[in-house]
């Protein structure tokens, strides 16, 4: 990162870095990730292991039919996209409400006392 990168303020220091790593208000933002990011990602790796092992052992039941050639395995596998885009969605509304500002915070207090 150059100093203009900055505005023309010096970048903070490696010590400075591991006092806002330590600091309250870190520790809260990766909190509040991480009890997004597990949930949702062990939640999807099960529907997605579900998937593949009914794909797998459940033939009879993939290949029943709803409705002419569509059958309960396509309508399983499309909603594994559909089910992708909804978490990406929840994701950023997520971010955008909870971690950004926090986030920036913490950058601007960084990069505040620099100035």
């Amino acid at each position: 990162m150059t100093s203009t990168d900055l505005g023309g303020a010096q970048p903070p220091t490696p010590a400075e870095f591991a006092a806002a790593h330590s600091s309250p208000q870190f520790q809260e933002l990766r909190s509040r990730l991480r009890r997004f990011v597990f949930p949702v990602s062990a939640l999807f790796l099960i529907w997605y292991l579900a998937y593949v092992l009914l794909g797998a052992y459940a033939h009879d039941f993939m290949a029943t039919t709803v409705v002419g050639n569509i059958n309960v395995g396509l309508l399983l596998g499309l909603a594994q996209f559909v089910s992708t885009f909804l978490i990406t969605g929840l994701y950023v509304r997520f971010a955008n409400r909870e971690l950004d500002p926090r986030a920036a915070a913490i950058r601007a207090e960084l990069e505040g006392e620099r100035a």
